[in-house]
């Protein structure tokens, strides 16, 4: 008898929790205008119904809500996915300080500033983001964190620690004083051979990274003469490429420089970050290899303003700024020109978190359409990511990342910056 009442009881739980779920509605929202990321024209008064995180039902005209389903009205904005950032670090901001705080923070402060940063962004529209490069594993825990629910921000894709040389872009203990250097190593994302590659490239993997990246060539902001110079062998690249393929990674490149672009992409890394000074072979060789290039207008645009402050930037990272910075817009500009695929990428933490969108007023200063720049940070950022079968587009099986703003960003881009209603996985974080 006990075993029966038991069963019974076991039973009739169960059957509750099947009832209860069977009665959780779903969500419908009413878009004044829907641009669903995929690359087709705008369309008016659409019904976007959601359940369990993702996209059910696309419709033409406004559905009827069933009484149980959550109703949004949002029949006076324009609705777009959520967007996806390709460049950022979330655990920084950069500012006159930030050579000083390189060796006087700990990881738990900037683990601090990586929570009210990944807010920032998610509250701005950008629902995925990928980090490319942090220290102490930040922002794999912060990726983690945010997928339990433990705080806001965006669904991150992190590289962990940049794999570098030494000495170059990347390298932690570059130009330390002599006390405070070492000779770091491929547990600390620093190689000097193929050898070492392999072993960054798998230190990453140990500490559950999503990607890897590297840095090609030198960079802008590292207290480094050089900020062109290609910082790695053809050997080097190729070995990471071949070890990341084994641990189902993508590999990004910061590269600067002509060279060290060119060695990048015939290795076959899938996207080239920045790409200062790529020239019309570079450009023909990403074609041919369908490479990404990631431009972070807005990183060339605010260091190039900063490098005219006295003072503001350490001697020898002015000269780089001032003319490095500058260029960034008009190799986009060839670039776009020439077909090279582009993913909208910001390297937001040089500049400021939440100002992301401020990318999509320079690729359209710098002559690309409104609809092409909106798909980088949608359509192409979920292939280069390799998730588009989940991101990119407001269509059925997908996530429910979704925005909404209140004018016609096709019209005016930097409507964008200015975002109304932020929803993540079908979860609102922002609401008019």
């Amino acid at each position: 008898m006990k075993k029966y009442l038991k069963f019974l009881q076991k039973s009739l739980s169960t059957l509750f929790l099947i009832v209860c779920f069977s009665l959780e509605g779903a969500t419908v929202i009413h878009a004044g205008t829907l641009l669903d990321g995929t690359g087709s024209e705008p369309t008016r008064e659409m019904s976007i119904v959601i359940d369990n995180q993702v996209i059910t039902r696309v419709e033409t005209g406004y559905i009827e809500p069933e009484p149980d389903d959550v109703y949004l009205d949002l029949t006076g904005y324009f609705i777009l996915p959520g967007l996806i950032d390709m460049h950022v670090h979330l655990s920084s901001e950069y500012s006159s300080k930030s050579y000083e705080e390189s060796i006087s923070l700990n990881s738990s402060d900037y683990a601090i500033k990586a929570v009210a940063n990944a807010r920032k962004t998610l509250l701005a529209g950008f629902t995925s983001v990928r980090n490319l490069g942090d220290s102490g594993n930040v922002t794999v825990s912060l990726r983690n964190a945010i997928n339990k629910g433990v705080v806001p921000g965006p669904r991150i894709f992190s590289s962990g620690k940049t794999i570098s040389s030494s000495g170059g872009h990347g390298d932690p203990t570059n130009s330390l004083r002599s006390d405070l250097s070492s000779d770091p190593g491929p547990a600390q994302g620093v190689i000097n051979n193929s050898s070492d590659s392999f072993k960054a490239v798998r230190y990453r993997y140990k500490e559950n990274a999503d990607l890897i990246k590297i840095t090609a060539t030198g960079g802008v902001l590292s207290n480094a003469k050089n900020g062109q110079n290609p910082q790695m062998t053809s050997e080097e690249i190729s070995s990471i490429v071949l070890a990341a393929r084994d641990y189902g990674f993508k590999v990004a490149a910061h590269a600067h420089g002509a060279e060290g672009i060119k060695r990048a992409v015939i290795a076959g890394v899938d996207s080239i970050e920045h790409g200062t000074l790529m020239d019309s072979e570079g450009m023909k060789l990403m074609r041919e290899k369908g490479t990404y290039y990631v431009p972070t207008l807005l990183a060339g645009a605010w260091v190039a303003d900063k490098a005219k402050v006295d003072g503001f930037f350490p001697n020898l990272v002015r000269p780089k700024a001032l003319e490095i910075g500058p260029q960034l817009k008009i190799t986009f500009a060839k670039a776009y020109q020439a077909g090279v695929k582009i993913a909208f990428g910001t390297d937001t933490g040089v500049s400021s978190h939440g100002k992301n969108a401020e990318e999509f007023y320079e690729m359209v200063d710098a002559g690309m359409p409104e609809i092409q720049a909106i798909l980088s940070a949608t359509k192409e950022a979920s292939i280069l990511l390799g998730q588009n079968s989940m991101l990119g587009s407001i269509t059925v099986g997908k996530y429910a990342d979704i925005i909404a703003v209140s004018g016609n960003p096709l019209e005016n881009i930097r409507i964008l910056e200015t975002v109304d209603f932020v929803m993540k996985a079908g979860d609102i974080y922002k609401s008019p």
